[in-house]
């Protein structure tokens, strides 16, 4: 007999998005260079978050490099990051030569804990980059109270965020830069792709003139800095035009799907399920649930049940201060964050694609409850 199949996450693809990019490939639009569709998708993403400017890169990792390039953080400056995040987000510190600073995690919302950032600071530090956690916002009132305190920047890391909400604001346009992923599984798409939202003008033209070589004006080989090649294709662009005439669809199916998965699972004790604080409009971008009780060693064992059942799953990311080649250089320790570390030991994800089906989720939540009890 065959296993039945739940992918982790599928993209919602259809003929819009085939259309546009047939139509970039007949206008022989294909670069980064130039194409409708690359300012089409820059403004209305923008606009979507209150922004009045989008800077379409090549990823999450190159929006969030070319963020602390732009603000020109670098050798010697510090930045306070939430420690449990994709590694993508610290990677991109390091490649401007700053050091980052790890901040522990609520134990709910699995967020940075803002009351942790003033201790945290000394006379290097210059950003501190949040980390919007599988579709649910930080807590961001605080965090811009001790910014605008110690007059540090904030860049939003949005990856896993697009369209969610705090106190009615979008993620993406509270902080000083937004910082947006489109990779395949995130909550629209360009296949790999990323974006940059803002409303300083000047910080706009210097972060476009840097995501293309920093050509220069008269002479476009005369450089104006060390630029880096970060350009969205226009093909790229052109699905993300696609996707984005969907996102509010997406993102209720998202909800949708989280909503069903609460009330198949609430009320068990060995199971922690995600928080929507009344702050927040959560997107949901990947159901994350957390063994508790009696099961909170048992993720592993849970997990291969799981995939025994056709069910694809994927562990919770290590924090900052558990990877070892951090800890190897001298940078961190694994006690700095030890609630990072236990809900990073603790946390998988379950299917969570905008078009799987109620009969799937049921599917999941049987298997799931078979493997622990």
């Amino acid at each position: 007999m065959s296993i039945r199949r739940v992918p982790v996450s599928q993209p919602l693809l259809g003929p819009e998005e085939t259309l546009h990019v047939n139509t970039a490939l007949a206008q022989g639009a294909i670069s980064g260079f130039f194409g409708d569709y690359l300012s089409m998708f820059e403004q209305e993403f923008a606009a979507y978050c209150d922004c009045a400017h989008g800077i379409a890169v090549s990823s999450g990792t190159t929006a969030l490099h070319l963020a602390l390039a732009t603000l020109s953080i670098g050798p010697g400056d510090e930045v306070l990051v939430a420690s449990l995040t994709n590694m993508a987000t610290f990677f991109a510190v390091l490649y401007q030569g700053a050091h980052p600073v790890p901040i522990d995690s609520e134990a709910d919302t699995l967020n940075l804990d803002p009351t942790l950032l003033r201790a945290k600071i000394t006379p290097k530090t210059k950003a501190i980059l949040v980390v919007h956690l599988f579709g649910h916002p930080v807590d961001m009132d605080p965090v811009m109270e001790v910014a605008r305190e110690h007059n540090l920047y904030v860049i939003e890391d949005c990856a896993e965020a697009h369209g969610a909400l705090y106190k009615g604001r979008k993620v993406g346009g509270i902080g000083d830069i937004g910082c947006f992923s489109f990779y395949a599984n995130k909550v629209i798409t360009t296949g790999e792709g990323g974006m940059l939202t803002l409303n300083n003008a000047e910080w706009a033209a210097r972060a476009r003139n840097l995501k293309g070589l920093a050509f220069g004006d008269k002479n476009k080989f005369m450089h104006k800095d060390i630029g880096y090649n970060f350009r969205m294709t226009n093909l790229q662009a052109a699905i993300g035009h696609a996707q984005f005439g969907k996102i509010e669809q997406i993102i209720d199916a998202k909800r949708t799907i989280a909503n069903s998965y609460a009330q198949r699972l609430r009320g068990r004790d060995d199971l922690q399920l995600p928080v929507e604080k009344p702050y927040a409009r959560s997107v949901h971008w990947m159901y994350m649930v957390l063994v508790s009780g009696r099961n909170a060693g048992r993720r592993a064992e849970v997990m291969r049940a799981l995939a025994e059942k056709g069910i694809e799953s994927r562990e919770n990311f290590l924090p900052y201060n558990m990877q070892e080649i951090f800890i190897d250089r001298g940078w961190t320790s694994t006690d700095e964050c030890p609630v990072a570390n236990d809900l990073g030991l603790r946390g998988f994800y379950l299917p969570s694609g905008p078009a799987i089906s109620d009969d799937d989720i049921d599917y999941v939540c049987q298997s799931l409850i078979e493997a622990l009890d």
